[in-house]
């Protein structure tokens, strides 16, 4: 297996909403993002796979010593063996792949955040620079597209952390904010024991609330130059934001379940998308 069809495999396996929208890309293009994102997922893989933190944290230090080695010219690992011959292309910075590995590195050592603040810093390294080297990927001419895409790349982030409520409790992480638990009265062994009340569907609602906030800021600092270029993030964001309304539909049951959507579904709303123009 060469280096190209390594990261392929590993995009295609996670099932992710991105891979659908990676379907409409120009061949190089769609080969320098899925490098990418292969790239993340290894090293978030990384956090949810090995249970053993100080495992983990030297497998991090691992990739942090490779992609300087990459960047060296000396890539080992497949994944940065695909992605090195895009980096001239689409200006990836060393900085912004060390970025994606600080923010794995928070999740071994911090499992709460005390407010909104905190979980925004946390939110900024493994989805809002994610979002920014995508931005450049997609084909970015407009240096206001950044900020767009930071901040969808922090409402796709909320929109994980209120499908995966349960599922991080599970794994000992509680990303909702202390200040905000504390706000609605919500106890973190209640989230822990799966226990719903009406107070916990107030505190979620609020979550979702300001994700849709986001979506719709995010929206509206896309500059209309790079709006075409940029339909691959809008086909995420169409994906995401239906996910979103699905669990607000079945009132916030993400305790005891993970809610998703039907490949097909999702390859519909990027079809649409990229063909209607619209979500």
């Amino acid at each position: 297996m060469n280096p190209d069809q390594y990261v392929q495999q590993k995009a295609a396996a996670s099932g992710s909403s991105f891979y659908y929208a990676f379907l409409f890309l120009p061949r190089q293009r769609r080969a320098a993002i899925t490098a990418f994102y292969a790239f993340c997922r290894e090293v978030d893989d990384v956090v949810d796979d090995v249970s053993d933190a100080s495992v983990a944290q030297a497998k991090l230090a691992w990739w942090q010593g490779e992609v300087a080695q990459a960047f060296a010219g000396r890539p080992s690992h497949p994944v940065m063996q695909a992605l090195m011959p895009h980096v001239p292309a689409y200006g990836i910075e060393q900085g912004q792949l060390q970025a994606v590995i600080e923010g794995c590195q928070m999740d071994l050592e911090q499992t709460r955040y005390l407010d909104f603040a905190g979980l925004a810093r946390y939110c900024h390294l493994v989805a809002g620079v994610v979002g920014e080297v995508a931005a450049h990927i997609f084909g970015q001419t407009d240096a206001r597209t950044t900020a767009y895409a930071h901040k969808l790349g922090l409402a796709f982030q909320l929109t994980n952390i209120i499908r995966d409520v349960g599922e991080d409790a599970m794994r000992g992480r509680i990303y909702l904010p202390i200040s905000e638990l504390q706000q609605f009265d919500v106890k973190a062994h209640e989230i822990t024991r799966r226990e719903y009340s009406d107070r916990f569907t107030a505190l979620m609602r609020f979550q979702a609330e300001r994700a849709h906030r986001l979506y719709d800021e995010a929206l509206a600092l896309l500059p209309d130059a790079d709006r075409r270029a940029q339909k691959p993030g809008l086909m995420m964001a169409s994906i995401y934001r239906t996910l979103l309304r699905e669990i607000e539909a079945d009132g916030f049951q993400v305790l005891h379940q993970r809610t998703s959507l039907t490949p097909l579904r999702k390859f519909w709303l990027a079809w649409k998308m990229q063909a209607l123009g619209r979500m």
